[in-house]
């Protein structure tokens, strides 16, 4: 028995560190440092949570902006079910849900250009982007300004606007975080 002693001893010790300290410590650190990031990201809009800035939402209406293509089980953007369709570029299935996507893209978007951006009909591979390049959020400029009967020039102001670019400008690219692009338009209109 005396020989065990060490190896359990060092079993428990471990434990309390790696499963008790190190996780309270890290926790502790993140809200101190970054509470935002570490509730989640949080958009709060008047009080009310409307939704994560890292998870993107179904906005089918014409008035709003669309994201990319969820592919998530049971509901689109479902953070529970997190990842992509799994379907092979040489799939059939996935050339057909792409044209599916890019013929339902150009009947409701009839005034911009026919070639539909890409991330407009590829989901992701986490199936939970929020973010679009300022590119594919500018195709769709026509149709939202026609749904609310708003300029085109100020809807693309406002996407101006909601663009983040990267810290370091040759590291990443400049996106536009699509729920907050479309809580902007709802204030702008807001009574």
């Amino acid at each position: 028995m005396a020989i065990f002693r060490p190896a359990i001893l060092l079993l428990i010790l471990l434990t309390i560190i790696t499963g008790g300290i190190y996780p309270l410590l890290t926790t502790a650190l993140g809200q101190w440092w970054f509470p935002a990031q570490a509730n989640g990201s949080l958009i709060i809009d008047t009080g009310v949570v409307r939704g994560s800035s890292l998870i993107g939402q179904n906005f089918s209406e014409a008035k709003y902006f669309q994201g990319r293509p969820s592919a998530t089980a049971q509901s689109p953007y479902n953070p529970m079910a997190s990842g992509g369709s799994n379907l092979a570029g040489s799939n059939p299935e996935l050339d057909k849900q792409i044209a599916g996507r890019v013929a339902a893209l150009r009947a409701a978007n009839p005034q911009a250009n026919p070639a539909v951006p890409v991330e407009l009909v590829t989901a992701s591979a986490s199936g939970l982007d929020g973010q679009l390049s300022p590119q594919a959020t500018a195709w769709q400029i026509q149709r939202v300004a026609k749904a609310r009967n708003l300029p085109v020039e100020q809807v693309a102001r406002l996407i101006d606007e909601n663009t983040t670019s990267p810290l370091v400008n040759d590291i990443g690219q400049p996106v536009v975080n699509v729920l907050q692009l479309n809580l902007a338009l709802d204030a702008l209109q807001a009574p």
